[in-house]
């Protein structure tokens, strides 16, 4: 997630040149938006906690939890149309790619 919060305009090697997503994004609260958006979505806290890296405290559900296809599809279809829906709501492509 590095490169969505910074870029990497200053990294010389880069294969890809790209702009920081938003200016001013830090690592630690695209991880909270990341956790807010899980929430919003319904995603079960074990696929909420194994997608942060997050050791669930409760060895029970730690032992018997497990996340099935499905909810993984699903994760990540929501977060595919927040990234949709924003990048047609920004109207501006500069984000992406440099050239």
């Amino acid at each position: 997630m590095r490169p969505a919060a910074d870029g990497n305009l200053n990294q010389p090697r880069a294969v890809l040149r790209l702009q920081p997503v938003k200016p001013g994004l830090t690592f630690h609260g695209l991880r909270h938006s990341h956790k807010t958006w899980m929430i919003a979505d319904t995603i079960p806290e074990i696929a909420q906690s194994l997608r942060l890296g997050h050791i669930l405290k409760d060895p029970v559900q730690r032992t018997y939890s497990h996340v099935a296809p499905e909810v993984t599809s699903r994760l990540l279809q929501c977060l595919q149309d927040r990234w949709d829906k924003a990048v047609v709501e920004v109207g501006d492509s500069s984000w992406r790619r440099m050239a």
